[in-house]
């Protein structure tokens, strides 16, 4: 068996580049969470460290390498680690399969700015995001505290829910695409008028991108949906027992499940790379360039989309657990079972005219 170490180099590269990536964006929404928040209460914000304050991701991580590293004495050690680890293992594989723009020439060879194109994409992300189910669940029982625990429930619980709801919505725009592969769904979208605009999926799914919305939040632990860490209820959360960096995965975990979302919903929803109004095919001779325009296209929606959850965060009350268990078993899942049998019934009536 011959093994192409081209490939292989090519892949560990684009691999490398998508973690760092991701890993800054993460710490720079630390940064644009406080900023905002600041916006919106009229103050400003972090200032002191470095210009606007651009430094102080770099002195909270820091700070976080620096804390002591505790391990309750009743803890069971091994889960205790693994916890914060699988949290962050599966927030990280989960961009494996989102394509983040289209084809750059390289030394002569054609690389995809994907690393797997698979033709079931989406079943492996909500795969991948099932396992930080365990990851949350696991360091909760591990620390042996009460409260870890219960918070670690509410997180599965809420988890498993808003999956379910999350996966139905997206059933209904399998039906209109026809495959399971991202880079598919969204060359489909690019054919349509407009520079593609009048393909992208949110017009022909408005309520399934609203539940599939409503679903990330929740997945992400955000207002109005941050029961797991609820403060004033749970004196800390599923990860109370943490400090130091298995704290910090935690926490970069949660924001890189943000990203992760933000470019999940950009490319299912939005185009993903497209550039609306901007016909890709009459510039193909634009090279990388042309694959820079699609970056930037998606860097702009993923941007949107964070800047939502941020905004969202600082203006809703949270939810009473009740109240968020009723909206996602009693709402979302009879809405996407409504919009799946609408949308497979009007499919089937298309196909047969």
């Amino acid at each position: 068996m011959n093994i192409d170490w081209i490939l292989v180099l090519e892949k560990f590269l684009l691999i490398a580049t998508v973690v760092t990536i991701s890993l800054v964006i993460a710490m720079y929404e630390t940064w644009s969470e406080r900023k905002i928040a600041a916006l919106l209460q009229d103050r400003r914000g972090p200032t002191r460290a470095g210009p606007f304050g651009l430094f102080q991701p770099l002195a909270d991580g820091l700070k976080l390498f620096m804390k002591e590293e505790i391990i309750p004495n009743s803890a069971n050690r091994f889960l205790f680690i693994l916890g914060p680890c699988l949290a962050m293992m599966a927030a990280m594989m989960t961009s494996a399969v989102i394509p983040f723009g289209g084809t750059i020439e390289v030394a002569g060879r054609q690389v995809d700015l994907q690393v797997a194109d698979v033709n079931i994409g989406v079943l492996y992300v909500f795969a991948v995001v099932s396992l930080g189910v365990y990851g949350i669940m696991i360091g909760g029982w591990a620390s042996n505290n009460k409260f870890s625990l219960m918070a670690a429930l509410r997180a599965a619980s809420q988890a498993i829910s808003y999956e379910l709801a999350m996966g139905l919505s997206l059933i209904a725009l399998l039906f209109m695409s026809g495959s399971l592969s991202m880079r598919d769904i969204v060359t489909q979208q690019m054919a349509g008028d407009w520079g593609g605009f009048l393909g992208w999926n949110v017009l022909y799914q408005p309520l399934g991108f609203l539940i599939f919305l409503i679903a990330a939040f929740a997945e992400c632990n955000r207002t109005p949906f941050d029961l797991p860490e609820a403060e004033n209820e749970l004196n800390f959360g599923y990860h109370q027992e943490y400090s130091s960096m298995k704290l910090g995965f935690y926490l970069f975990a949660e924001y890189i499940n943000m990203f992760i979302s933000s470019v999940i919903m950009a490319t299912l929803f939005f185009g993903g790379y497209d550039m609306p109004f901007f016909n890709e095919s009459a510039h193909a001779h634009w090279g990388n360039w042309l694959a820079l325009v699609g970056i930037i296209a998606l860097t702009l929606k993923v941007g949107f989309f964070i800047f939502l959850f941020m905004w969202v965060r600082w203006t809703i009350p949270r939810f009473r657990y009740d109240q968020l268990m009723n909206l996602g078993w009693k709402k979302l899942v009879p809405l996407a079972l409504a919009n799946m049998v609408i949308t497979g019934a009007v499919v089937l009536w298309l196909n047969d005219k």
